[in-house]
Order: structure tokens, then sequence, then C-alpha cells
């Protein structure tokens, strides 16, 4: 075994070790669907149910298009390498993978589609490996999957795709960043109405360096809602794809 091999094992085995040893801990919101999406979303790697990954949104879902969810994951600030969101019992469960890289902190602010009372997750793997879960339930009337765009009924609406409205709030020790983008992000689920969604988005500073990307899917509510945590100072982009190759991008000063 070449040296090269055996410092590899050498890191390697503490580290599987360890993995082995994690207990999850209770689920704080028992599903019938967590062993399944478990599999689907965290594969094999390590996890624990973590309350300190906190997800805020409404006990009731007044309207199911448009709900809002907060993903706090500050308490791992500098140790996180993405966050994955889903809606457990929606038709289309998967939310949101955020990645915070430089200078954005591991918090999101994003509106949903949910069809009917559900758990919500917010998973956060960090460096060492290990997958930090957030859970909370939501009881909703329901239709919000199944519900025709507003935005198609509105004239002209074909000409604002894109369209980014948005600002940066101070605070003490970083900015909010909230934007809008105008999109129907039609999911597939009303009949005649194909997929036609915002499926990336990329938070760049002046010089292109990258902030923060994530991947959108389907559950993400029309005209979507962003916010972000931002240390520091100076203009940042928005940059946005959708499912049919259109490109965006806007100045957020």
């Amino acid at each position: 075994m070449s040296w090269r091999m055996t410092c590899l094992l050498a890191c390697w085995l503490p580290l599987a070790a360890h993995a082995a040893d994690i207990d999850p801990g209770k689920d704080p919101v028992p599903s019938v669907m967590w062993a399944f999406y478990h599999k689907q979303m965290l594969g094999d790697t390590p996890f624990v149910f973590d309350d300190r990954v906190k997800l805020l949104a409404p006990p009731f879902a007044e309207d199911a298009r448009q709900v809002p969810l907060e993903i706090d994951a500050r308490a791992f600030k500098g140790e996180v390498v993405k966050i994955l969101a889903w809606a457990e019992l929606n038709p289309l469960p998967r939310i949101v993978d955020f990645q915070p890289l430089d200078r954005v902190l591991p918090w999101l602010s994003i509106r949903i589609r949910i069809e009917q009372a559900t758990p919500l997750r917010a998973a956060v793997l960090t460096r060492d490996g290990v997958w930090h879960v957030g859970s909370t339930l939501i009881d909703a009337a329901g239709g919000g999957c199944t519900a025709p765009s507003v935005v198609r009924t509105q004239p002209g609406w074909e000409e604002h795709i894109g369209e980014v409205l948005g600002g940066r709030y101070p605070r003490s020790e970083f900015s909010r960043l909230r934007v809008q983008v105008a999109h129907p992000m039609d999911n597939g689920m009303v009949s005649g109405i194909p997929e036609f969604f915002i499926n990336h988005a990329e938070l760049r500073d002046l010089n292109d360096q990258l902030l923060a990307q994530l991947e959108l899917f389907p559950a993400v509510s029309e005209n979507p809602n962003l916010a972000f945590d931002i240390e520091g100072a100076g203009q940042t982009r928005l940059f946005i794809r959708d499912n049919s190759g259109n490109e965006f991008d806007a100045a957020i000063p």
C-alpha cells in the first residue's frame, strides 16, 4: 500500500467510526414518509435531528400558494456546505438546494406552495459530513400545488418575466437582501400548462465572485420571493435561469 493511500485511510477511518456512532435522535414531527425521504435526499450520509436548524412557518397556511418559510442555520456559521428543504406530503416535495458561500450567512427566506398539511424539513450538511435536520409541521386547507398561476391572468405577463425588484436593508452586523422575481413558476400540475419555472439562481458581487447559489424546484411560489443575509457592503447581482433556458440578471444596490 502506498504512503498516500495509508494517509487517506488514516484520515478517513476516524470519520467513518464517528459517523457510525452518531445517534440521530427522535423525529420531532413523526412522519410515515421520513424513511423514504431520508434515503432519497440524504442517502447513506449520517444525520441527526437538530433543533439548532430552525424552520419558521405559520402554523396554518392561509394561502397555500404563498406560504412563507424561513430556514435559519446560523448556529453552524462557517461550517455549512449546503441546505436542502422539502415538504414531505407535497406531490412535488423538493423546495430548494441552497449553497451559501463567501459572505452569505446560512439563512434563507422563501415562499412555497403546499398541497396539504405536511411536515417541512431542512437538512444542513456541515463540513464534518453530517446532515443536521430541522423540522416543523404546517396545516393547510390544501390545493396550493394544483391551483393555476395568478400571474397568467394578468395582461402582458410575458413581457415582465425575469424582472427583479429588490433592495438591501442594513442590520447591525449584516445586510438583508430581499428580491422578488416575476415568473409564473408553473409546476406542470395544471392541465394544459407544462412545467416552466426558475431552476437556478446565483448571487455574485461586482467582481463576479460567487456568493451563493440555489437550485429551485416547482414547489416554490409564483413570483418567487427570496431573502439572504450578507456580510459586508457593496452591490450584488442576481443571475437567474429557468428550465426553458431563459437567463436574466439584475443589479441589487
